[in-house]
């Protein structure tokens, strides 16, 4: 079973930063790809960010310069820094986590920003 938890949501004005937090626990043998993924109401699902195995980073355009995403792989965890926080950066955040055989999905975690 694995298992996907994350943290560090919240409610903060436009400006300031935070920091989301995604560990995996479980039967794991192999880490590929880990990423953050959003869902604003009423939108569908996009990609923020992503990083490989290898460390190679990839951010959707509405959040580069601002959003950096790592992974520190003896905890399996993967991080998401934000900040210049927007508006419209307020959604659910999921971590995602591709293990050769299977992927996972966090359960989510809300961030609002405030203007």
């Amino acid at each position: 079973q694995v298992q996907l938890v994350e943290s560090g949501g919240g409610l903060v004005q436009a400006g300031r930063s935070l920091r989301l937090s995604c560990a995996t626990s479980g039967r794991i043998f192999r880490i590929n790809d880990m990423a953050w993924y959003r869902q604003a109401p009423g939108k569908q699902r996009e990609l923020v960010a992503i990083i490989t195995s290898g460390g190679s980073t990839n951010y959707a355009d509405s959040v580069k310069g601002r959003f950096t995403i790592s992974r520190e792989n003896a905890k399996r965890t993967v991080y998401l820094q934000m900040n210049s926080l927007k508006p419209e950066d307020t959604a659910v955040y999921y971590c995602y986590v591709d293990l050769g055989f299977n992927d996972y999905w966090g359960q989510g975690t809300q961030v609002t920003v405030s203007s």
